[in-house]
């Protein structure tokens, strides 16, 4: 039996955005259109097998979506999500949602707030892991020399991403 989720899509000014929600509501999956593969990928490694069905999200999620991109950066904080994973995995993705908007941590940082100093290749595994960008901000990790390393949805994104932060937060980057 698969897990049944809802497909929607939801436009952004980097590009039209995947949402997978379950029916509670809660945000299984965000991604860029162009990466349904890694999306579905992502769900299957955490869930088994999932049904699809195109739909729409839940207000909740696309309101604190188009806030969060007309500048209000706290609006994603509220937005439910529910996330496979293991133990290990899911304590880098609450870890993430911890860093303030406007701010980047290294992996080496963020493995040393989990109490997993040695483990930042495991850290970085676990951010390429995470099915939720950007609710689950993993564009605010960068690599140990303060560059932009891996994003799911590319590059120039987690750079837009970055910035768009920076100018709503008034934050540092590097």
């Amino acid at each position: 039996m698969s897990l049944a989720l809802v497909l929607a899509h939801h436009p952004s000014p980097i590009g039209d955005i995947r949402l997978v929600t379950d029916t509670e509501g809660g945000l299984r999956a965000l991604d860029f259109d162009g990466f349904d593969d890694r999306m579905l990928r992502l769900l299957r490694l955490h869930y088994g097998e999932v049904s699809l069905t195109p739909g729409t999200a839940p207000a909740p999620v696309t309101e604190a979506l188009t806030a969060y991109f007309d500048g209000d950066l706290r609006a994603l904080d509220a937005v439910p999500t529910v996330t496979g994973g293991t133990d290990f995995q899911r304590s880098v993705w609450a870890a993430l949602r911890a860093i303030p908007p406007g701010e980047t941590e290294g992996y080496g940082e963020l493995a040393a707030r989990i109490g997993r100093p040695s483990a930042s290749r495991a850290v970085g595994a676990a951010n390429g892991a995470n099915p939720v960008a950007i609710v689950v901000p993993c564009h605010r990790v960068i690599g140990a020399s303060g560059s932009l390393t891996g994003f799911g949805g590319g590059l120039p994104r987690k750079a837009w991403l970055l910035e768009h932060e920076r100018r709503h937060a008034g934050g540092r980057l590097l």
